[in-house]
């Protein structure tokens, strides 16, 4: 949709809600498109390391190598 500058700061929540659902907000000064108002999208979280030790675990055997039997069930032969 196209607005003119008036109504964009008029309206501005209402158009940053059409932007959020992906909508094509055009903001003009007269008949002259001059801004493109779009979502940025959420911010993702920092990952930090280590914030999972200790929720997760493995068994003893976890890494030892496949059997023949199993690598055969797996269609490795």
């Amino acid at each position: 949709m196209k607005y003119t500058v008036h109504q964009a700061k008029t309206n501005l929540s209402r158009l940053l809600e059409e932007a959020c659902k992906g909508k094509e907000v055009i903001i003009a000064r007269g008949k002259q498109p001059i801004a493109k108002l779009i979502a940025i999208g959420a911010a993702r979280k920092k990952r930090v390391p280590g914030s999972l030790a200790g929720k997760i675990s493995w068994t003893a055997d976890a890494f030892d190598p496949l059997t023949d039997q199993e690598l055969s069930d797996l269609g490795f032969e």
